[in-house]
């Protein structure tokens, strides 16, 4: 590693993902070729919550990454994502009679059709997710998988008689989001509501699990999940009948039908990018074990030039065997062509988070020598024993790598009550905790007035986990009565 993590951490971040085989760069700026060693942890994620979902009875679709221009540029949608959308104008030689965007996100997409199959509340509820790319063009300065071009994402889009079904919804995919967040990636996050200038284009609310970098000082949106309200189905004309929605106003009194209430919700591989953020080391990536797609490299070393090294592979690869079919994803590592101190360093700059060593004394004591990368400690384990120990190590590091990151999260929060307190916690990279009256005006007269080289501060989410609010309290930017307590910061 030629740079720090805590020297210079852009360049620290760009050397981990492509040493540690995550990404490869691509000659379109913004644009990144996923490797295996991603893609794999990419399918565990996928696999825990595709799970999820379907116990939901939510349904697999695919649409098309084409959106027509007309409906692409539906008002108060739109306006949002303008600035970011790529449109195709030409085919070979000839130009198109109008031109078609690649999608941003997909309600314009899906949702005339939601309208065609939508009739009755016999209809209802529709539940769909696809797992597909897409293709925001608006990065002037982007880092892989955390700001990208093109990225990989699930998008899920569900549709209700009633807002109760709705709002129940919108909680209960955020805690999966939370889930996978804490529980796989090992990285804290805070559940919340965004603001209204925060929230998704369009939407009634918005839903999110916000993550924090403590080396950069800079929040980072880690999935969202959206209550749409009923403007989508105004839009774009889904309504059903029967089993009325009480709040609908009808148009008269023959009229029984009823707009629909929609979500969406995603996350995105950007995950994958917070996870690197969080752990990684000067030795390169650092892997929770959950999401390792080898979670023990076995390594062997014959060290003597006269040693068995039959017997030792021989040994390794029974371990292996052994491993595996006890649920553990283990490999060996039987090059001949590198040393078993390039092994070693190559498997700790990919993050594998267990190690196991044999040689000549070890295969003389049968035992083995198990290395932990996360803190390098070395342990000596009988062979008999090994796989009830791996896992208990293996638990072991997912618990300390997220205990570790919250305590530093922590340790960033700062809780402010003044303007001279924020801007100062600012400079000093917190996350910071004020009372807010939750005016959009105020926000936009922050964000105007930390305007700088390293970006404007701006709301992050209202935590659901609010402190107690006292009578009395005033906003830190206005003095006005406050509502709320909310994260604030620089974001990614």
């Amino acid at each position: 590693m030629a740079f720090k993590k805590d020297d210079n951490f852009g360049e620290w971040y760009s050397e981990v993902v492509v040493n540690s085989e995550i990404i490869e760069y691509h000659d379109i700026p913004g644009c990144y070729i996923l490797r295996p060693w991603v893609m794999e942890i990419w399918e565990l994620l996928k696999e825990f919550f595709d799970a999820e979902i379907k116990k939901l009875k939510s349904k697999s679709y695919y649409f098309p990454l084409f959106v027509t221009e007309n409906v692409v540029q539906k008002k108060d949608h739109f306006e949002s994502f303008a600035p970011e959308v790529a449109w195709v104008t030409k085919t070979g030689n000839s130009e198109l009679e109008a031109p078609i965007a690649i999608r941003p996100t997909s309600e314009t997409v899906m949702y005339p059709y939601f309208a065609k199959w939508i009739r009755s509340h016999r209809n209802l509820p529709l539940r769909c997710n696809q797992w597909c790319s897409v293709v925001r063009w608006e990065c002037s300065n982007p880092i892989p998988l955390i700001r990208s071009r093109e990225f990989l994402w699930q998008e899920g889009h569900t549709v209700f008689a009633t807002k109760e079904e709705s709002d129940e919804e919108v909680l209960h995919i955020l805690e999966l989001y939370r889930r996978i967040y804490e529980e796989f990636l090992a990285v804290p996050v805070s559940k919340g509501r965004k603001s209204e200038m925060e929230k998704f284009a369009g939407g009634l609310y918005t839903t999110s699990v916000e993550a924090f970098i403590p080396n950069t000082g800079r929040g980072i949106q880690a999935a969202t999940s959206n209550c749409l309200g009923q403007n989508f189905a105004k839009m774009f004309e889904i309504f059903f009948e029967g089993e009325n929605d009480p709040t609908q106003k009808k148009k008269n009194k023959k009229d029984k039908r009823s707009l629909v209430w929609q979500n969406s919700w995603a996350y995105t591989t950007r995950s994958i990018g917070v996870m690197v953020m969080t752990h990684g080391d000067d030795k390169g990536l650092v892997l929770p074990p959950r999401v390792a797609p080898i979670q023990v490299i076995v390594i062997p070393d014959p060290l003597l030039e006269d040693a068995d090294t039959a017997a030792i592979k021989g040994v390794c690869g029974t371990i292996v065997y052994t491993l595996n079919q006890a649920g553990i994803r283990a490999d060996l590592d039987a090059r001949e062509n590198h040393a078993p101190e390039w092994k070693y360093s190559h498997w700790a700059m990919k993050g594998v988070p267990l190690r196991i060593e044999i040689d000549v004394k070890d295969l003389a004591n049968k035992q083995v020598r198990v290395v932990r990368r996360d803190n390098g400690a070395k342990v000596d384990i009988p062979s008999t024993d090994l796989v009830e120990h791996v896992k208990v190590l293996l638990d072991g590091i997912q618990d300390s790598l997220f205990e570790t990151a919250k305590q530093k999260r922590d340790a960033c929060i700062e809780v402010v009550h003044t303007w001279d307190e924020f801007t100062a916690a600012l400079n000093d990279k917190k996350l910071i905790l004020a009372p807010w009256c939750e005016e959009e005006e105020v926000e936009k007269d922050v964000r105007a007035r930390t305007e700088g080289d390293l970006g404007s501060a701006k709301t992050l989410c209202a935590p659901f986990d609010q402190p107690d609010l006292p009578e009395g309290t005033v906003c830190f930017a206005s003095g006005k009565p406050a509502k709320t307590w909310s994260f604030w910061g620089r974001s990614y």
